[in-house]
C-alpha cells in the first residue's frame, strides 16, 4: 500500500552516474556542474524521467518541504551532511536489495545549486493549504437491495489482507496478517467459525480451481519491504475429512499482491501473471506452467509497483492478452499484446499523477458497444501526502474499439480502493460497489462504503449503510454467495493503523471490537 512521488530519474541513469570502477573501494566521480536552466525547467526534466510532471500547486507547501522534496533528493543523491543515512534502508535482507538496486545514490545525481533551484521553484508556487474537497449531495444512507450481516468471530484488531466468497453456499474465507501471525480463516453461509489454518506467510490472493486452492502469500508481513519471501501455495484435502494439507509451487516471489490466471500459449495449461509490488523494487512476470506444479519465470516488467493484473483476448486473435495496473511512481494502465510465441509487446494505454495512489482497475463494457472499458480506482493515501483530494475516486474510460481510453466517468471518493462493477440489482446495467480505506473521516465517514446504482447513460446515484464505519474496509469480494441469482459482497476491515482526521472515536472501537469482516447480502432476488 505504500504509494509515494519517486521524483528521481531512472535507475538506468542512476547506475551509469555512480560510476563502475572497481580498481579501488572508494568511487571516483566527477563534479556536476551548474546549469543555467530554471528551477521550473530541472523540476521537468528530473520529475518527468520518471513519471508523469507534479505541478507545486496539487500539494502544500508543507508537504513539498517537509516530505516530498526530502524524498526526492534521496532518489537524486541529495542528503543533509552530504552523507548517506543508513535509515533509508530497512534492516536485514530488504535494506541489502534496495543497497544493491542503487534507489539512493552515494552521491549527487545534480549540481548542489541546481537542487537548491528546484526546491525554490516548488516552495515559491506551492499554497500554504489546499482546502478538502467538499460533496454536492450527501450520500444516501440507504442500501434497498442489501442486508446487512456481520460475523461474530473475528481476529482482534481485524488485519484483514484478503476475502473471498465461496460460491455454491458454502461461506466466505478471509486471511488474517499481523506480524507473523498469519491464518486464513473459514466462515459457515451462517457467518460462523468453521476452522482455522495457520500460516507462516500472509494471505493476499485466493483462487480455487476444482477442489484445489491456489493462495497467494506475501511474505512474512504484508507491510512493504523488498524480500522475496511470498509464495504460491497449492493447498488441498488428503480425502473426505482429512486436514488441509499445502504445497509451495512457486517460491521467492517479492511480495506479490494480485495473481491472474489463464492459459497464455495455448498449450492447455493454466499460466499465471504475479504482481511481485515488491516496495523499492519489485516486478512483473508471468509464470509459464510446464506441469507437474513446475513453472519457468517469464519477465514482463522489472519495476515494482504491480497492483493488478487482467487476462483476456481483447482483439479476437485467439491469444489472451495481459492488462496491468502499475503505481509507486510512474503509474498507469498497460496492454501486452501476446505475441503467440510466448513473448509481449508492451503498450501504455493511460496515465496517471504519482499522487494519484492508483489500487485497482477492471474490464468492462459499460455502454454495451461490444468493447471492453476500464474502470480504474486511485486513493491511496498512506505516505508522503496524506491530504484529501480531489481526483481520487472512482473513473470509467471508455473504448474506442481500438484500445484509446477517454475520462467519461468520474465519482470522487476520498481514499478509494477498490471498485466492483456488476450488475447488482438486475436490470441490464453494470452498477459499482466501492470501499474507501482513507475516507474523510471529518465530514463523510460513510464514505467507507458507497454503492453506485447505474441511472443510465453514465450516470450514478450514491448509497451507502448505517453500519459502513463498522470498519476500516480495505478488501472486497463480490460472488453469488447463497446461489439465489444475485450477487452480494463481503468487506474485510484493517485497523493497524488509525485514521487521520477521526475524531469520532470510530478508530478504538474498531480495535476493541470491530468485525475482521461483513457480507452485505443481496436481495434482489
Amino acid at each position: 500500500m505504500k504509494q509515494f512521488i519517486a521524483l528521481c530519474l531512472l535507475v538506468g541513469l542512476v547506475l551509469s552516474c555512480t560510476g563502475k570502477k572497481k580498481d579501488s573501494q572508494t568511487l571516483e566521480y566527477k563534479e556536476i556542474q551548474t546549469t543555467d536552466l530554471k528551477g521550473s525547467r530541472l523540476a521537468e526534466i528530473h520529475c518527468a524521467s520518471c513519471h508523469l510532471f507534479v505541478k507545486p500547486e496539487l500539494l502544500p507547501k508543507s508537504s513539498w518541504k517537509n516530505d516530498v522534496l526530502p524524498s526526492m533528493g534521496h532518489r537524486l543523491g541529495i542528503y543533509k551532511g552530504n552523507v548517506r543515512p543508513d535509515s533509508l534502508f530497512d534492516n536485514g535482507r530488504s535494506g541489502e536489495v534496495v543497497k544493491q538496486a542503487n534507489i539512493f545514490p552515494e552521491k549527487p545525481l545534480l549540481a548542489k545549486e541546481d537542487w537548491v533551484k528546484i526546491v525554490d521553484y516548488y516552495l515559491s508556487n506551492s499554497p500554504d493549504t489546499i482546502l478538502p474537497p467538499k460533496r454536492a449531495n450527501k450520500i444516501k444512507m440507504s442500501l434497498k437491495h442489501f442486508t446487512y450481516r456481520e460475523s461474530a468471530y473475528s481476529h482482534i484488531p481485524a488485519l484483514t489482507s484478503m476475502v473471498k466468497i465461496l460460491p455454491e453456499n458454502r461461506g466466505v474465507v478471509f486471511a488474517d496478517s499481523k506480524r507473523n501471525i498469519n491464518s486464513l480463516t473459514f466462515l459457515t453461509p451462517n457467518l460462523e467459525k468453521d476452522f482455522v489454518l495457520g500460516l507462516k506467510t500472509a494471505p493476499t490472493h485466493y483462487y480455487e480451481k476444482s477442489d484445489t486452492i491456489y493462495l497467494t502469500t506475501a511474505g512474512k508481513n504484508i507491510f512493504p519491504n523488498d524480500v522475496s519471501d511470498g509464495s504460491l501455495l497449492k493447498i488441498f484435502t488428503k480425502g473426505i475429512g482429512e486436514p488441509y494439507t499445502s504445497k509451495e509451487v512457486i517460491p521467492n516471489l517479492q511480495r506479490p499482491v494480485n495473481m491472474a490466471y489463464g492459459d497464455l500459449n495455448n498449450d492447455g495449461r493454466e499460466d499465471i501473471v504475479a504482481c511481485e509490488y515488491g516496495n523499492e523494487t519489485g516486478k512483473l512476470v508471468w509464470y509459464q506452467n510446464l506441469g507437474g506444479d513446475k513453472y519457468t519465470m517469464r519477465p514482463l516488467d522489472n519495476r515494482p509497483g504491480a497492483i493488478k493484473a487482467v487476462i483476456k483476448d481483447i482483439n479476437g486473435d485467439g491469444f489472451s492478452d495481459i492488462f496491468v495496473l502499475m503505481a509507486q511512481g510512474d503509474e498507469g494502465i498497460f496492454y501486452y499484446q501476446n505475441q503467440g510465441n510466448g513473448s509481449f509487446s508492451t503498450r501504455r494505454l493511460l496515465s496517471f499523477l504519482p499522487l494519484n495512489g492508483s489500487q485497482y482497475m477492471e474490464l468492462v463494457d459499460f455502454n454495451n458497444d461490444g468493447f471492453d472499458d476500464i474502470l480504474y480506482v486511485c486513493g491511496d493515501n498512506a505516505d508522503k501526502t496524506p491530504i484529501l483530494k480531489d481526483y481520487h475516486g472512482v473513473y470509467i474510460f471508455l473504448n474506442d474499439g481500438n484500445l484509446n481510453f477517454k475520462q467519461s466517468y468520474f465519482y470522487q471518493l476520498n481514499g478509494a480502493y477498490k471498485a466492483i462493477p456488476t450488475d447488482y440489482d438486475l436490470d441490464g446495467d453494470v452498477d459499482i460497489a466501492a470501499i474507501s480505506f482513507f475516507p474523510d473521516y471529518a465530514s463523510s465517514p460513510e464514505e467507507s462504503f458507497v454503492y453506485l446504482e447505474n441511472k443510465g447513460n453514465l450516470s450514478f446515484e450514491d448509497y451507502s449503510f448505517p453500519e459502513s464505519t463498522r470498519g476500516r474496509w480495505i478488501v472486497m469480494d463480490a460472488e453469488d454467495m447463497d446461489g439465489d441469482g444475485d450477487i452480494d459482497l463481503a468487506l474485510g476491515s484493517f485497523v493497524y493503523f488509525l485514521p487521520l482526521g477521526d475524531t469520532t472515536g470510530l478508530g478504538q472501537k474498531w480495535l476493541a471490537n470491530g468485525p475482521s469482516i461483513v457480507v452485505l447480502e443481496n436481495t434482489t432476488k
